[in-house]
């Protein structure tokens, strides 16, 4: 059985949240969506539009929570309310819609209270995973593309060739052990004191009803994974997921990420003798890390590709993968956050796949015109 990943004890903590001022508040307010959840003692918009009046009270309830360690109850609670995925599907085929999450207004505004403070922390300390693209300031799904194919490109000219392996995570968000995320936030973070009892209150006793139409369910204890629909969720995911790097670096190979969509890559010489040991050891380590910490690999949706020179694809052996148990042989092709990416990175695909969907939109513009004449 693989070794637990080496935790790195931060040298720096956080015990407690700093109180905010009022004019912290009226920004916070301000500068949130004019959302209002069923569970809203009043719209949103009235709030908004008398904050002067509001923010003495908004301030002592975010305050009040940051001081005592204790998120309200009432904060805890998520409206849920099923929509179709697409228009035209069959409304019978529960597959088919996806949940939209609602929490009370206040409850994102304290929230963000706290994510603007703890990102702060992880900034000051440099405690972010630098390959990990996902729910960061000047970081987004380019960022992580170009560092990817960059390195893919520079592999290449090399005389070198690439595997790359697309993992994929099954409700990854949805299966976010409470406990461990704790500990990720006292060991890697170096939460204590109040501001780890927030987090503690802030994760537990949650609750979620669904709403369709005037009708809403009874409401049913949420017992794991991140809270959606929430502020913190995207930030508590990526410290959730600080230990993968760990594991993969112990093994040399190259990744980056972004959310829940991790891309492994290893250079190495033409040859028969594929995959390398150090990629089958790294597989088989991050497979245990899964099955420890709860986020389940889809074995079906996870994706392999030589990337290489025409000329060197032609003399690479058979690669068959073993990926938790499951045999994975390369594609030709991935899609990877959007893009279509092919074996030698010509990007014909994706410029294909781009321009049938602009001549489509532009057929579809064109049609009202003679009607307007």
């Amino acid at each position: 059985m693989a070794d637990p990943p080496t935790v790195c004890l931060p040298q720096c903590s956080l015990s407690s949240f700093s109180p905010v001022d009022s004019i912290s508040v009226a920004k916070l307010v301000s500068q949130a969506k004019a959302s209002t959840c069923s569970l809203d003692p009043m719209p949103t918009t009235p709030v908004k539009s008398s904050l002067p009046a509001q923010c003495p009270l908004i301030m002592e309830i975010i305050n009040s929570s940051l001081e005592s360690g204790i998120v309200p109850s009432t904060f805890k609670t998520a409206s849920v309310t099923p929509i179709l995925k697409k228009p035209g599907l069959d409304p019978d085929d529960l597959h088919n819609y996806r949940p939209i999450f609602n929490l009370p207004f206040l409850s994102k505004i304290l929230e963000r209270a706290v994510a603007a403070q703890l990102q702060q922390h992880i900034s000051n300390h440099e405690l972010y995973e630098p390959l990990q693209s996902g729910f960061r300031a000047r970081h987004s799904t380019e960022t992580a593309l170009i560092k990817i194919t960059s390195d893919l490109l520079i592999t290449a000219d090399t005389g070198h060739i690439s595997i790359l392996i697309l993992l994929d995570l099954s409700a990854a968000f949805d299966t976010i052990s409470h406990t461990i995320l704790l500990t990720r936030l006292s060991d890697y973070l170096g939460l204590t004191g109040t501001a780890l009892s927030w987090f503690q209150s802030y994760l537990t006793n949650r609750k979620q009803f669904v709403t369709i139409g005037d009708s809403s369910s009874t409401s049913a204890p949420i017992n794991q994974g991140v809270p959606q629909g929430s502020v913190l969720g995207p930030l508590l995911f990526t410290i959730y997921m600080l230990s993968l790097g760990q594991i993969i670096r112990k093994h040399g190979l190259d990744f980056h990420s972004y959310a829940d969509d991790t891309q492994l890559y290893l250079c190495t010489k033409p040859s028969t003798q594929l995959p390398p040991q150090s990629l089958v050891n790294c597989l088989h380590d991050l497979k245990l890390w899964m099955t420890s910490n709860l986020p389940k690999l889809n074995t079906n949706k996870t994706e392999l590709m030589i990337v290489a020179s025409k000329a060197l694809l032609h003399k690479v052996g058979d690669l068959l993968l073993d990926v938790g148990g499951c045999s994975i042989s390369p594609s030709t092709e991935v899609r990877n956050l959007g893009v279509i990416l092919d074996s030698t990175l010509s990007f014909q695909s994706h410029i294909k796949s781009i321009t049938k969907s602009d001549f489509y939109h532009l057929k579809n513009i064109s049609r009202p015109w003679p009607s307007l004449s």
